[in-house]
């Protein structure tokens, strides 16, 4: 709907397609994905100027709209602890254990323009196949006495989608340093010991993300260096950075 779409509309006109299943989505490296109902799932169309701070530094999209999803729920007063966190370079976690949510980016420059296309789901009220983030607000309420309202998938897109302008604005205003102290109180990675390459392979600590959204790894006797996203996932179960 999307791609048919985006090129035919003002620029200044926003545009998103929000689904309640999903059955050809797509994943990282051609991956099929499949969502029941009780996701939040939306395909969101935005520009960028080649010559701004974002658009010098395109990598960042991804982490800004993961941020956003964690703060669309953690910014609701009383709602604040409730443990969602982000996962380099592109994932939706609960606390460092189990994946509830993830986000795709692509995008296409015309002249010097971005077109960004970023679609994004994440578990609201399906506790299947892993966990959802009403059964986080439950586990919340029972172990902390409080009584917070379950959420739903549209008040959660609509909050993220604002968050994400927020988040943008103040990018292009002061640059990468003006988000990354928000992105790293909410990611899972702090002072993590990882292998490079394979379970032999050489140990490496992560350090933070660099000023064009790459991993960075202090490698033994190396010093710091550079992990790019789109060569590269995380499998946290083994502690592992993997070529893909």
């Amino acid at each position: 709907v999307i791609d048919r779409l985006m090129f035919k509309l003002p620029e200044e006109m926003g545009l998103i397609a929000i689904a309640v299943r999903q059955t050809q989505g797509k994943g990282r490296g051609g991956n099929v994905w499949l969502s029941p109902m009780g996701c939040a799932l939306s395909t969101l169309h935005i520009t960028v100027p080649l010559h701004s701070n974002l658009g010098q530094r395109i990598p960042f999209v991804q982490h800004l709209v993961s941020l956003a999803v964690v703060e669309s729920v953690r910014s609701i007063p009383g709602y604040e602890d409730i443990d969602l966190r982000v996962k380099w370079p592109n994932d939706i976690y609960y606390s460092g254990l189990m994946k509830l949510g993830g986000v795709l980016v692509s995008s296409t420059l015309i002249e010097t323009t971005f077109h960004i296309l970023i679609g994004f789901g994440f578990n609201v009220n399906n506790s299947n196949p892993t966990i959802c983030i009403n059964d986080l607000i439950a586990k919340f309420n029972k172990e902390e006495g409080t009584k917070l309202k379950a959420l739903t998938a549209d008040c959660l897109i609509a909050r993220t989608v604002t968050v994400l302008e927020r988040l943008i604005d103040v990018f292009q205003e002061k640059g990468p340093n003006g988000v990354l102290p928000r992105y790293y109180k909410y990611w899972v990675h702090s002072g993590n010991q990882v292998r490079l390459r394979s379970e032999e392979g050489p140990l490496a600590w992560i350090v933070g993300i660099d000023d064009y959204g790459f991993l960075q790894v202090h490698e033994e006797g190396k010093g710091v260096v550079s992990v790019h996203p789109d060569g590269n996932s995380f499998d946290m179960l083994r502690n592992l950075i993997i070529p893909k």
